[in-house]
């Protein structure tokens, strides 16, 4: 009978993002009154978002249950993982767990959103295990584009679920140890409920190369190109890559300057705790490059995705205050374009061309992400009951649910979700049984949430069509039209050389309101003007601009 009892008790997995495209991961996984949270990151808007400047999740679902919610585990430091904590925390003051860097990158962030005297932190160790409610998280060394990134084994009375967050399989890598496959072996031997396995180079087959290559590469670069300024574009989180940049430079006897807030951020961070190792005299502050020949300089910078406001963004469209691009020099792109920023890399490298900088991409970057033969390995040590791809867009997912299925995992045991989905486990069954809330919500400058769809779909069509606004006057008591109507346009038409079209349309707009002998339903007045003025623009230019009627009391 006990036996049959522990077979019955069900684990909850949630997630709340991560699931329809890259970035944006946060998981809630639920045993009775216990929640524990997974990452909380961000995503970058898409180009149709326009004047967001950040996506994140919706945890109305933990704000709801807060009473059960223990804690926030994260796997590393990126954006996609650690970038939406300062907005959740304001609403859930909860702990976090993370390991040093990880801890040290959110705490920056926690500074600038003054969140860092309310929000508990601690720093976890490799092989560490953490109490929290009905869990027990452990924390297993892996491999990734970043250092201390983790797997984390998540034991609950229904059994373990391992996560294996974003990672690869590195017997070499330029920081740390390898990746614990003997932990991760272990783990399996004892037994695995259910397997959340990183799925974004699932579609790509063979091993991930080291980041080793790379630093040979490094060399090549700087030995071939003695001659000319470096500038070198990565992200700003990939510390062992910023690392063997200036250790490559320090070599070469080039001087480095940092570009870019987060860069600067994420050395200074990296460089207290350990993790960069920065030669003395070797970075200098970008008003002293004038005291160097160009052969003597590298320049680390951010942009690599092409992001309008980042250093090297800013060098191509020439307004950056201290960086000028010059013929000759060499741009090295230190990162592939994330799925939806190959517009924005292009743009940008067209414009560093047009400035005479010859642009290079040769090997100087290695995905941070196992491809299928490391997936297979870690099936083959798990060998996990139940599977649930993570980490990419829906092809990722099903590319991660084939491989699964050459591993012998049966269909019905793997779970393809999507956000919001309440997937029950346990060691007799497994399905999906709920949905709760998870969608988008749009950060726009300081604002959280307060631009929706309804406003996207306005600011699209204002974009694509442009702005018409009639004003009218009508005097208080009498409601007789004193002044007016006026028509004003923004992106329809040129003012100046389109005089006819703004004589007609203001026709209309007074044909409108001849219709109207009492003036006083202003609702009617402007529906009536409103619908008149589309009709005849639709008819003479197939246009549709946002048509804004004004009426003022005088």
């Amino acid at each position: 009978m006990k036996e049959k009892e522990v077979n019955e008790k069900k684990v909850k997995v949630i997630p709340l993002g991560g699931l329809e495209k890259i970035g944006m991961n946060i998981t809630a996984f639920e045993y009775e009154d216990s929640i524990i949270v997974v990452d909380c990151g961000i995503s970058f808007p898409e180009d149709d978002m326009l004047g967001i400047d950040l996506v994140i999740p919706d945890v109305s679902y933990l704000i709801e249950n807060k009473d059960k919610v223990k804690g926030f585990f994260i796997t590393h430091g990126h954006e996609d993982h650690i970038g939406a904590l300062p907005y959740v925390l304001k609403d859930l003051n909860l702990p976090i767990y993370a390991t040093k860097l990880t801890h040290g990158l959110i705490e920056i962030k926690l500074k600038e959103h003054h969140l860092l005297k309310r929000t508990k932190q601690k720093i976890v160790k490799h092989g560490q295990s953490i109490n929290l409610g009905a869990f027990r998280v452990e924390f297993i060394k892996t491999n990734h584009s970043i250092a201390d990134a983790s797997a984390l084994a998540i034991t609950s009375p229904a059994g373990t679920i391992l996560h294996t967050g974003d990672f690869k399989i590195d017997y070499t890598p330029l920081f740390g140890d390898a990746i614990d496959l003997q932990r991760i072996a272990e783990i399996g031997k004892r037994g695995v409920l259910a397997l959340m396995c990183d799925s974004t180079n699932a579609q790509r087959p063979g091993f991930t190369l080291s980041e080793k290559l790379v630093a040979k590469t490094f060399d090549t670069l700087f030995a071939d190109h003695t001659s000319s300024r470096l500038i070198i574009a990565t992200f700003a989180s990939n510390v062992d890559r910023v690392n063997q940049i200036i250790s490559t430079a320090s070599k070469f006897e080039r001087k480095v300057v940092i570009q870019g807030r987060s860069m600067v951020n994420v050395i200074k961070v990296a460089s207290e705790l350990g993790y960069i190792t920065i030669p003395e005299n070797t970075i200098i502050e970008p008003e002293a490059m004038k005291q160097y020949p160009d052969e003597k300089l590298v320049v680390i910078t951010t942009g690599s995705q092409g992001e309008n406001m980042a250093g090297l963004s800013r060098m191509a469209d020439a307004t950056h205050k201290l960086i000028s691009i010059k013929p000759g020099d060499k741009v090295i792109f230190s990162s592939t374009p994330i799925p939806g920023n190959e517009k924005a890399v292009s743009r940008v490298v067209n414009e560093l061309s047009r400035k005479g900088a010859d642009v290079i991409y040769q090997d100087t970057h290695v995905s941070g992400h196992a491809c299928q033969e490391e997936l297979k390995l870690i099936y083959s040590l798990v060998k996990p009951q139940y599977v649930i791809p993570v980490h990419g867009e829906f092809k990722h997912l099903k590319a991660q649910e084939k491989l699964a299925q050459s591993m012998g995992i049966p269909n019905e045991n793997i779970f393809v979700l999507q956000s919001g989905n309440v997937l029950e486990l346990s060691q007799k069954s497994a399905g999906i049984n709920g949905q709760v809330k998870a969608r988008e919500i749009y950060v726009d400058g300081l604002g959280v949430g307060d631009v929706g769809n309804i406003v996207i779909k306005d600011r699209q069509n204002l974009s694509e069509n442009g702005l018409i606004i009639v004003l009218l006057g009508i005097e208080k008591g009498t409601n007789e039209v004193v002044s007016g109507p006026d028509v004003v346009s923004r992106g329809f038409v040129y003012i100046k050389e389109s005089d006819e079209v703004m004589k007609n349309i203001k026709r209309v707009a007074e044909k409108s309101l001849d219709r109207f002998s009492n003036k006083s339903n202003w609702g009617k007045m402007k529906a009536a003007i409103k619908d008149d003025i589309n009709e005849y623009i639709w008819k003479e230019m197939k246009r549709t601009p946002v048509i804004l009627p004004i009426i003022m009391e005088v």
